[in-house]
């Protein structure tokens, strides 16, 4: 070996030893930091089984969860926002629209179906933490296990707050809040809280000069042929959001099943329907035309003046940052002029 390259090999070697001694270095703080961080304790949510009342339930956590199970896309893409990919151990019900922002990452985690998946399946990911929409968390076939179940077998759970009833959007940056002490990583967490807010103060000042809502009802069809109406009564989130782009709920209050005949009398100005395009159920297109050529609802305002709008399922039922975005395509749709 001549003396250049004895000369090379060596600064490479010192180099190296630099490196590695930079990195511990580095790395000692960094693990002392996050070593005094926990434990930290995060007040939940937990329901009986069978039962139809959350009730508050604290988490412990000795340390940063390192394998995470999420059952909706909306709660995996949440956490790919705080940076948490290589976290995700598996993702349940693979459905609704794509956040552009974070779908090259998405696209690589471990999808474990396009459908709501049950207990046997989450555990087969062997998480030590569930994670997302409060409605899953259930003993039965399209379940996760209830949260009780879950800690019982050592596992820590996070219900959604924005998911369980008297949620609103702004349970979203509480959960964010939440995530961000429970993994330390609040630089990053209040980041992102601050782009959705901003998200959301866009479409305030978008709609300010509008002083009257409308009303809406929402009609859950995938059938044209079958007209179904949805209260969505205890479905808080649901109500707040649309409450940003100045609908509301014609039937928020009602508590037993709504009939067409119920539909018409109440005359909404406005008929909301699912968009199940990422589903590839029916188009939102062959949906509207039904109702449109409808006898029995011909007499109605939302009929008359074509105020028929689709909304992905995932944007009213996530319970997910991203309701922020389909209520923002939805605003430009009934206000272009303002957008």
């Amino acid at each position: 070996m001549n003396k250049h390259l004895l000369l090379t090999a060596g600064l490479a070697a010192m180099l190296a030893l630099t490196a590695c001694g930079n990195t511990a270095k580095t790395s000692e703080p960094e693990a002392a930091q996050a070593a005094s961080h926990y434990p930290i304790t995060i007040g939940n949510f937990t329901k009986a089984e069978g039962g139809t009342t959350w009730e508050k339930k604290e988490q412990v956590f000795d340390k940063a969860p390192e394998r995470i199970m999420a059952n909706t896309r909306p709660a995996a893409e949440l956490l790919l926002h705080l940076g948490l990919g290589d976290k995700i151990a598996g993702v349940g019900a693979n459905f609704g629209a794509p956040d552009p922002a974070v779908e090259s990452e998405y696209n690589k985690l471990n999808i474990l179906s396009d459908e709501y998946v049950g207990k046997e399946v989450t555990l087969g990911t062997n998480p030590d933490l569930v994670y997302g929409r409060g409605g899953l968390f259930d003993n039965a076939d399209w379940g996760v296990g209830t949260v009780d179940t879950l800690n019982g077998m050592g596992i820590k759970t996070y219900v959604l707050e924005s998911s369980v009833t008297g949620g609103t959007y702004d349970s979203i940056y509480k959960d964010i809040e939440h995530l961000g002490e429970i993994f330390n990583v609040h630089d990053k967490a209040e980041s992102f809280i601050q782009e959705l807010k901003g998200k959301q103060e866009g479409i305030a000042s978008k709609l300010a000069g509008i002083q009257d809502e409308k009303t809406f009802a929402y009609l859950h069809m995938s059938d044209p042929k079958e007209v179904s109406v949805y209260a969505a009564q205890k479905e808080t989130f649901f109500n707040d959001a649309f409450k940003m782009v100045k609908l509301d709920n014609v039937f928020k209050n009602e508590t037993g099943e709504v009939s067409v005949e119920m539909l018409i009398q109440a005359d909404p100005d406005v008929l909301i329907i699912p968009d199940w395009v990422t589903t590839g159920g029916t188009t939102q297109e062959k949906l509207k035309e039904a109702l449109y050529a409808n006898p029995k609802l011909s007499s109605m305002k939302a009929i008359k003046n074509k105020q028929i709008y689709a909304v992905d399922y995932n944007y009213m039922f996530g319970y997910g940052y991203n309701t922020i975005d389909g209520m923002e395509k939805l605003a430009k749709e009934m206000y272009p002029d303002l957008f």
